[in-house]
C-alpha cells in the first residue's frame, strides 16, 4: 500500500549517525530523563520507551553503560506531572525526553537550564514552550504531534465513511489551548448540513452519558475523537463507548483502531520516540535545544479496521480502502 514520508527536514544525523561519529564511551556517565504520559503498566508506552532505548542504542548510547535512563509514568495526570518534573531535575540529567504540553510545561517549571526535548506537542508556540519553530531559543525543543488543520480532515474521512451524516459529537478537552484549537479546526470546515456538538472528556462515565444524550441510534450521527491526555490513556473505554452507541467514529492514532475503533487517521506517534533519539545525540554532543528547529510531521497514516465496520454495518468506499496505510481484519 502507498507510504507517505512521515518527518520531513531531519538531516541524517538526527536519524542515524555514521558508525565513525556515533557516540563513544567516556568516563562520566550520561544521564537521560524521560517523562512518559502513560502509565506504567501500558503497552503502548512501554512500547514506546523500547523504540526510544532501541534507538538511542543504535546510535552508541547504551543504557547501563555509557548513559542512564531515569523513567516516570505521568499516566496523563498532570500532578504527577509535577512530580515526577521535580524528581527527574533532581537528578541532574544531562537532558530530558517528555511527551505532550502539559508534561513539558510541567518541565519547564522545575527547570529553564536542562534541555528538553518532546514529542507529542500541537501547539509549542502558542503554549509558550518555543518562540518560534525554525529557532526555538531557549531549552525547549522537539517534534511536532500534528498542525490543528489536520483535525478538519477528520470531519471529511467521517463524511466519506457515512455520506448521509448531519450530526457529530467531538470529544475534545476544552481545558487545554489544543483542544480548543482542534475543535475549532473541525468548525472551520464548515460542511453544510452537519451539526457539531462539543463533549468534554474529563471521565469514561461522564463521556458514556454524554455520548449516550447525544446519540439518537440513527445512521446519522458520527464521532470525532480529539488528541487529549485522557483519551490518550483511556483507548478501550473511548472506543467501548463508540460501539455501544453504534456510532461511525474517527480517531487521531492507530493504537485507538488496534483497540477496536473503525478508522484512525494521524502520525504515528511511536515513531517520534525513534527521532527524537537523534536529537538526544546531538544534544549531548553538545549542540543547543535553542538552535534545533521543532520538527514537523509531513506524514499521516489512515488505519482501517474492518471487523468494526462490519460491526457497524459500514460498507467503506473503495476510494478509501485504496488509499488505507494499513488495515486491520
Amino acid at each position: 500500500m502507498r507510504r507517505r514520508e512521515f518527518i520531513g527536514g531531519l538531516s541524517g544525523a538526527a536519524i542515524a549517525l555514521p558508525l565513525a561519529v556515533r557516540a563513544q564511551p567516556s568516563e562520566r556517565i550520561r544521564r537521560i530523563g524521560v517523562l512518559m504520559n502513560l502509565a506504567s503498566d501500558d503497552r503502548e508506552g512501554q512500547s514506546r520507551f523500547a523504540l526510544f532505548r532501541r534507538s538511542l542504542q543504535d546510535i552508541g548510547w547504551v543504557d547501563g553503560q555509557n548513559v542512564k535512563i531515569d523513567a516516570r509514568w505521568g499516566a496523563g495526570n498532570v500532578d504527577q506531572y509535577r512530580k515526577y518534573a521535580a524528581e527527574l531535575v533532581a537528578l541532574e540529567p544531562d537532558i530530558v525526553v517528555t511527551a505532550t504540553t502539559p508534561a513539558v510545561l510541567a518541565l519547564r517549571q522545575a527547570t529553564r537550564n536542562v534541555p528538553i526535548v518532546f514529542v507529542g506537542v500541537i501547539d509549542p508556540v502558542g503554549s509558550g514552550l518555543v518562540a518560534s519553530l525554525s529557532r526555538p531559543g531557549g531549552n525547549v525543543t522537539g517534534f511536532l504531534l500534528f498542525e490543528y488543520a489536520l483535525a478538519a480532515k477528520w470531519l471529511d474521512v467521517l463524511k466519506e465513511i457515512a455520506p448521509g451524516l448531519t450530526r457529530v459529537a467531538v470529544l475534545r478537552d476544552p481545558v487545554i489551548s489544543s483542544g480548543i484549537g482542534q475543535f475549532a479546526a473541525i468548525q472551520a470546515v464548515g460542511l453544510i448540513g452537519i451539526d457539531l456538538a462539543a463533549i468534554d472528556v474529563r471521565d469514561a462515565a461522564e463521556i458514556d452519558r454524554a455520548v449516550a444524550e447525544f446519540s439518537r441510534g440513527g445512521p446519522n450521527d458520527g464521532l470525532i475523537v480529539t488528541a487529549s491526555q485522557f483519551s490518550s490513556n483511556h483507548p478501550e473505554a473511548i472506543v467501548a463507548v463508540a460501539a455501544t452507541h453504534k456510532l461511525p467514529a474517527v480517531y487521531p492514532f492507530s493504537f485507538f483502531v488496534r483497540a477496536g475503533g473503525l478508522i484512525s487517521y494521524g502520525p504515528d506517534l511511536a515513531t517520534q520516540y525513534g527521532v527524537a533519539a537523534g536529537y538526544v545525540d546531538r544534544i549531548l554532543k553538545g549542540e543547543k535545544p535553542a538552535e534545533l528547529p521543532v520538527q514537523v510531521p509531513t506524514k499521516y497514516d489512515l488505519i482501517i479496521n474492518l471487523k468494526t465496520a462490519k460491526a457497524l454495518g459500514i460498507d467503506l468506499p473503495p476510494s478509501l480502502l485504496a488509499r488505507a496505510d494499513g488495515v486491520i481484519e
